[in-house]
């Protein structure tokens, strides 16, 4: 992975801005610059920390040549000696262990043998850092482990792989449905997973004196393991210093670590009694097993969710970089900021004053406005916050370039030029010098004669995809309509009516990048082009992207091309799969295409398309294109009936200033055919190259077919079912694995790589080369399985790594790219109109604040989540003129009480009007900025 150059050509972070206070006489007039602010910690009496003791090693960051391997001793080198005290003296007390110390690596590589341990990702919720969750090898729901609390994550951060131990029974978590079901007699399982009957009544708890038991077998079950230091527990601190923790902290730590039992907390000594409440300050949504009433002690598993704890951080998977806001010690201590993430997955760091900008303890005002970035550099066992790096500037908070490069420093993108050796690993460095040799015509089947065009968005530079579509009447030369069917396929009987053929033509990317070049490992490394709403970081130089391997119109082109014969029911009976040479006809947006399908007879005017190529005209294009249209329908159609299923969430399309860049308005993209035509011909490459009941509306996800059957009842032109299927939608795509790259080889068996939403037993990325490096290694695979170059040398264990690699990068792509929507859309709604033209103030005028319907998706003890259907966006509403009642569900209830005013805006008297708020309760939202740039909020109207 890669730093970011801090000598980033062009990047100049503006001044601060003037001190509000007028009494100031100097003022800085440069950017913020992180040197020794020594002068003013002497001034207080304190000796300020070296820059030795907090400087990050460069062994942390990789060169380009390396990928994410297992555990390496350097990505453990933060941690390895964090049971040391933190502080800036030699001569400081030993303090006790804040956090559980890590086992060593043989107890590890011990536990994981025997079964006592598991390794998984770790997956911190973004709305709630309290609870995070690693994936069980076993992939069931049930057994998807549950860590509550920072303390229990011991550390880890988000994405990091872990090593965790499943703690006792009674620290597991209700499944407050299935139990209220099994209190009621009408749980749907019979057995527990051990082949046991599931009965009522429950049988009685263990008693308290073996509940210690348990703990005492536990913690020295823990010490001969290998933890490298006793496990102690810190001693409560006095009121005062728990203030000043709480104010400063992400919260106190270690909810749920211990037995909530009173009794048990009692006959341990140093054990510290646990209110139940999350670090927060709220209380839990959650009840573990211990504090049930004895009679449910014998709950079946089946109705608890596994509880764990972080015993190892296997691979340091995280980059653990953050932007975020300098803050001053609220007890006014000058050797340390705080800094305060904008991500609320990450820690709070401190920073050591000696990295701090000149003058921030005099005038922090100053420096709020502005957003740096910082890396941990260690957090040490014995440490509550982290100690962090102060790495740069970025600029005033709420400039699209400034956030933009705090949110690709913090995922770690590399936004670097490509190198001079790079480049001269490409054939020539201008396309204009770049034609095809004449050896490649020798192997490759000529297709310039055949009509192919490009479909996509109008101003795309990256045509890494083109179609082709023909009616095929004469199969041998004699005037023989259609041709013989592959027996290994289709029947022949099976075919009706019409035949054509379909090509799909990808760019030839693999003929440009060739294995173990620099360009091939800064491909690999980067492993995706990395989309925000106004630029992308490519992965593959441009001159490459948008020239020769892009399949613009009028030029011949390498490509890759799958060809299919089907009939008019999208029933393939022919393929085949090789490298061409093709020459597009015309780049056809979106629009074009919806425009043929929407009215396919309506008079075409040249000058409202764009140019054609070749003798090819608007009208061929359009019958083509109407043909592609009914066959993909077809192919969707078969789809659906063989058991696929589409979740469809939206997607924010932005208007942006042309000279700014700044958003002024936004609306939600429709899908259209014009796009599900392109999508299902990409579907079909891909595949063919491998040759909630809790809510009142019950789901059955036993299949995607039968989920999907689910999911087909709420779906109409009525404005109240469309609503149910967006909710429902959003609540299945949370929790449902993203897809992921694996090598076949390394499958225990095939059903290890089927893709449940397409229902497919075989799935592969082939279709964006320019995009996407897995797709680069298909089509060397692809070209060796077809004789045109020797097979790689890599094994499966380097492929293997490969794709877990393109697995994170895709995910911090993905990221960015919600992390760089969501800032556009607080833009929106901050409405910056002093740098806006005057047509843009009067958008905002005559349109006013956001208002949109919304569906309520989650209900908490003082908030509840609000989908707003429009948008797609998710806001949390917390503060409310009074305190509303919660009654624990399910369904889960709050009673909102409102104090409406009378006409002319006056306020009643002692009139409240109760509304109840649960799930998929319909609200009117109200969007509204908050003083922090780039925030809003959720104002709900009451419904009257």
């Amino acid at each position: 992975m890669f730093p970011l150059d801090r000598n980033m050509p062009g990047h100049r972070p503006p001044p601060p801005p003037p001190s509000s206070h007028t009494h100031h006489t100097t003022h800085p007039s440069h950017p913020p610059v992180f040197k020794a602010n020594t002068q003013a910690a002497s001034h207080h009496g304190v000796t300020p920390p070296s820059r030795r003791t907090v400087s990050l090693s460069s062994s942390t960051y990789r060169p380009p040549s390396s990928y994410p391997t297992s555990r390496s001793n350097t990505s453990m080198s933060l941690y390895q000696n964090s049971n040391q005290p933190i502080g800036v003296g030699s001569n400081q007390k030993t303090r006790k262990p804040y956090f559980m110390p890590y086992m060593s690596l043989e107890a590890v590589t011990r536990g994981l043998a025997n079964g006592d341990l598991v390794k998984g990702s770790l997956c911190v919720n973004q709305r709630n850092y309290e609870e995070s969750y690693v994936d069980h090898p076993d992939g069931d729901d049930q057994l998807d482990l549950l860590i509550l609390g920072v303390h229990d994550r011991n550390r880890a951060l988000h994405g990091d792989v872990v090593i965790v131990r499943i703690k006792e029974r009674m620290n597991w978590v209700i499944r407050e449905n299935l139990y209220q079901a099994w209190r009621a007699g009408h749980l749907n399982v019979a057995r527990e997973d051990n082949g046991q009957p599931i009965t009522i009544p429950p049988v009685a708890p263990p008693k308290p004196d073996d509940l210690v038991e348990l703990e005492i077998a536990r913690r020295e079950s823990l010490s001969s393991q290998g933890a490298s230091s006793p496990v102690t527990h810190p001693s409560l601190p006095s009121p005062e210093v728990q203030k000043t923790i709480d104010s400063l902290s992400i919260g106190r730590m270690g909810d749920f670590s211990v037995p909530a039992s009173a009794h048990l907390a009692r006959k341990l000594p140093g054990v510290p009694k646990r209110a139940q409440i999350m670090t927060s300050g709220k209380r839990a949504a959650y009840r573990t097993l211990s504090e049930m009433p004895d009679e449910d002690w014998g709950v079946p598993d089946v109705c608890l969710q596994k509880t764990a704890e972080v015993m190892y951080i296997m691979e340091m998977k995280n980059c653990r970089a953050a932007m975020g806001q300098l803050k001053v010690m609220t007890d006014g201590n000058r050797n340390w900021a705080l800094f305060s993430p904008t991500d609320s997955r990450m820690p709070r760091m401190m920073i050591p004053a000696d990295q701090l900008p000149s003058g921030f303890f005099e005038r922090p005002q100053d420096f709020a406005k502005f957003i740096f970035v910082a890396r941990m550099v260690e957090w040490q066992a014995t440490a509550q916050f982290a100690r962090g790096k102060l790495e740069r500037t970025l600029g005033v908070a709420g400039d699209v370039e400034a956030e933009t490069e705090g949110l690709l420093f913090a995922n770690n993108v590399d936004t670097r030029e490509f190198s001079v050796s790079v480049m001269h690993c490409l054939p020539i460095f201008e396309s204009k010098q770049w034609t095809i040799d004449e050896k490649e015509f020798k192997y490759r089947r000529d297709l310039r004669d055949t009509v192919t065009f490009t479909i996509s968005a109008r101003n795309a530079h990256e045509l890494d995809d083109a179609l082709s579509v023909e009616e095929i009447s004469d199969c041998d030369g004699n005037g023989t309509p259609g041709f013989e069917a592959r027996p290994t396929l289709v029947p022949k009987a099976l075919i009706e009516g019409e035949v054509f053929q379909i090509g799909v033509h990808i760019a030839d990317v693999s003929h440009f990048v060739f294995e173990n070049t620099e360009l091939d490992t800064w491909a690999s490394n980067r492993a995706c082009t990395v989309n925000l709403v106004h630029k992308s970081i490519p992965m593959l130089p441009r001159v490459l992207t948008e020239d020769m391997c892009s399949l613009v119109p009028g030029k011949d082109r390498l490509a890759f091309s799958v060809m299919w014969k089907m009939d008019k029911n999208g029933t393939v009976v022919d393929e085949w799969f090789g490298r061409t040479i093709i020459r597009s006809r015309v780049h056809l947006g979106y629009e074009h295409v919806q425009a043929f399908i929407d009215d396919p007879e309506k008079p075409l005017v040249d000058e409202e398309y764009p140019e054609v190529y070749g003798e090819t005209s608007l009208s061929d294009l359009r019958r083509k294109v109407m043909q592609l249209h009914m066959l993909a329908r077809r192919l969707r159609s078969n789809r659906v009936k063989n058991g696929a299923l589409r979740i469809e969430q939206p997607k924010l399309l932005f208007s942006l200033n042309p000279e700014t860049k700044m958003p002024y308005a936004v609306n939600a993209e429709e899908p259209q055919d014009s796009h599900k035509l392109v999508k299902e011909f990409m579907l079909l490459a891909n595949i063919e190259l491998e040759v909630c009941e809790k809510i009142g509306f019950p789901l059955d996800a036993a299949s995607s077919a039968r989920l999907a059957s689910s999911l087909s009842k709420f779906q109409g032109g009525n404005s109240l079912l469309q609503s149910i299927n967006q909710v429902l939608s959003m609540l299945l795509a949370k929790p449902m694995q993203m897809g992921y790259y694996m090598c076949a080889g390394s499958a225990k068996k095939r059903e290890e790589y089927h893709h449940y939403a397409l229902n497919v037993p075989l799935y592969t990325h082939f279709t964006s080369p320019l995009r996407r490096y897995a797709d680069i290694i298909v089509h060397r695979q692809l070209a060796a399985a077809l004789g045109y170059c020797p097979p790689s040398d890599k094994t499966i264990a380097d492929l293997e790594r490969l794709a877990q690699h393109c697995n994170d990068k895709k995910l911090a792509a993905k990221a960015v790219s919600d992390s760089s929507d969501d800032t556009f859309f607080g833009l929106v709604v901050k409405v910056l109109r002093s740098s806006m033209g005057d047509s843009i103030k009067a958008y905002f005028q005559q349109n006013g604040p956001i208002e949109a319907r919304g569906v309520v998706i989650s209900v908490m003890d003082a908030s509840f989540d609000v989908l707003v259907l429009k948008y797609g966006v998710v806001k949390r509403r917390l503060d409310m003129a009074r305190d509303p009642i919660f009654i624990d569900g399910p369904p889960a209830q709050l009673t909102l009480f409102w104090n409406p005013p009378l006409a002319g805006g006056q306020e009643r008297n002692n009139a409240v009007v109760e509304q109840t708020i649960q799930m998929c309760t319909v609200v009117d939202v109200v969007l509204t900025a908050l003083p922090e740039p780039t925030k809003y909020q959720a104002l709900i109207r009451m419904r009257v």
